[in-house]
């Protein structure tokens, strides 16, 4: 069970774009791609069969997870940990509040 999903918003704790937040794009092994951060200038050809006008376009690359933290409701940075319930069924829980995030 992953701690940082898609769709969760998480703030950026180091590197160049510390203090920025976003939400998750998407999650691929340990890196997570945040939307509008770590852009970076993509240089792209013309292409006439999938109809694209060729030029310089932002892109946002892939942080390593440890370089980010989830967002709780208080709007501070906090860890995730992953306790097992009586039934048996694992649960995301903030170490911070001790909040339940998923179920």
């Amino acid at each position: 069970m992953n701690k940082i999903r898609k769709g969760d918003e998480v703030i950026v704790i180091s590197g160049k774009d510390k203090g920025k937040r976003g939400t998750v794009q998407a999650v691929s092994g340990d890196r997570v791609t945040v939307e509008g951060i770590n852009l970076v200038k993509k240089h792209v050809k013309p292409n006439p069969i999938k109809s694209t006008i060729g030029g310089v376009e932002s892109k946002s690359m892939p942080l390593h997870r440890s370089n980010v933290a989830y967002v709780d409701a208080n709007g501070r940075p906090s860890r995730i940990e992953i306790k097992q319930l009586e039934n048996g069924k694992k649960v995301r829980v903030l170490k911070t509040t001790d909040v339940v995030l998923s179920t």
